[in-house]
């Protein structure tokens, strides 16, 4: 018999490094949840930009359950019949020619800074080591990915980091000229930037990267762990541009809530990672693999992608309406279902206790920094559930604004 488990039990046995909310989801289905005390809500959450398919879809549990009674796990000692398809449909649906696969975004990522270095070092050598990233940016939380990431609020407490990397403006192409230089190993760069606030790079920025890269013999590295598996209306967030990576990162909706990561690369790139240069026990399990390929196969379709476009109109226009009625926010921005909701200043440092309120009424939201309402719901979200949500949200936003007048 299991024992009984609240939210108090979290207290006495994990470690404190998050802060969860009140209540414990226990059922999923769709784009509605359910917690512990049979309350419903309406998930705009998404498990941040993961559940790209919403809770307990059909197909990834007949995907699950088939692999489940064929082949675990064996280790990259051999490799496996799922990891070489995922691989396959991967390059066949972007620019990459070789694929390494992780368990998270964070270890995808690890992997792309280590094989820039590598690459740089085995072919100019260790002086050409230096990573140019953006400030505000956001890469993971292992001490290579905070320290490329430009916050430096969670390097605090864990330094001395890795050294060799510079923070500049996002979006600033002088800035970017006049940081890179012969010792530039890489650059990398959020399409949109996510924990900072959902800030989509210019059209220009990304452009004067890939020159400036081409210029200096550097790889241009496009972190698109939130962005990518259709969040943006295309499969991946680069192909709204026309600017082509040499190596990009992805995870979170690649597995639809399954844990997987994978580092795409070109194939002259990824020579440099030899025979034990790099590595992941679970990396490229079968379970996570099957699971991956059949969320590309459902979302990889015009059909999907162009509702994806449909739904950010749908969700633009109560969102503007909401705004007209309750006056709280500044700007909403974003591509696709990747959606930032940014306070007026002020409100400034109060999303959290709107994310509360939120909750309190039935729907799910997220935020992403102290100042920003994020939406990341799944991107087959029905319309009815768009409605419902949103009016929700709507009672959540009078209550904030009434309470902060």
């Amino acid at each position: 018999m299991q024992a009984s488990v609240n939210r108090e039990t979290f207290e006495q046995v994990m470690v404190p490094n998050y802060s969860p909310l009140p209540i414990i989801p226990v059922k999923g289905k769709g784009s509605r949840v359910w917690d512990q005390s049979g309350k419903e809500y309406v998930d705009f959450a998404g498990g941040i930009a993961v559940n790209a398919l919403g809770h307990c879809h059909p197909q990834l549990i007949a995907t699950l359950q088939q692999q489940a009674k064929n082949l675990w796990h064996l280790s990259n000692v051999w490799t496996n019949e799922p990891a070489l398809r995922l691989a396959q449909q991967l390059c066949d649906k972007t620019f990459a020619e070789r694929v390494y696969f992780a368990n998270s975004g964070a270890e995808a990522n690890e992997a792309a800074f280590k094989l820039a270095r590598k690459f740089a070092y085995d072919h100019s050598g260790e002086t050409k080591h230096e990573i140019i990233s953006c400030l505000n940016s956001f890469h993971g939380r292992t001490l290579f990915t905070v320290s490329v990431g430009g916050q430096p609020k969670y390097k605090e407490g864990f330094e001395p980091a890795p050294k060799g990397i510079q923070h500049i403006e996002f979006n600033n192409c002088q800035a970017l000229r006049e940081a890179i230089s012969d010792k530039t190993c890489a650059v990398v760069i959020e399409p949109i930037q996510g924990e900072s606030g959902i800030i989509p790079a210019t059209a220009d920025f990304l452009q004067t990267a890939r020159s400036l890269c081409d210029s200096h013999n550097a790889l241009l590295i496009f972190d698109e762990i939130q962005t990518g598996v259709g969040r943006t209306g295309k499969l991946y967030a680069y192909q709204n541009y026309g600017v082509t990576p040499d190596i990009l990162t992805t995870a979170k909706a690649l597995g639809g809530g399954f844990p997987i990561g994978a580092m795409l690369c070109r194939k002259t790139v990824a020579q440099s990672f030899g025979i034990g240069s790099h590595g992941s026990t679970y990396g490229g399990n079968p379970l996570a693999c099957a699971v991956a390929s059949t969320v590309l196969d459902l979302i990889d379709t015009p059909e999907l992608l162009n509702a994806v476009k449909q739904k950010h109109e749908t969700f633009s226009q109560h969102l503007e309406r909401l705004n007209k009625q309750y006056p709280i926010f500044h700007e909403c921005r974003g591509q696709g279902l990747l959606i930032g909701c940014e306070l007026k200043e002020k409100f400034h440092g109060k999303a959290r206790q709107l994310l509360q309120m939120a909750q309190e009424e039935g729907v799910m939201v997220l935020i992403a920094g102290l100042n920003v309402i994020r939406l990341t719901p799944s991107l087959i979200i029905p319309d009815q559930d768009i409605e419902d949500g949103m009016s929700r949200l709507t009672r959540a936003v009078k209550r904030f604004q009434d309470e902060n007048q």
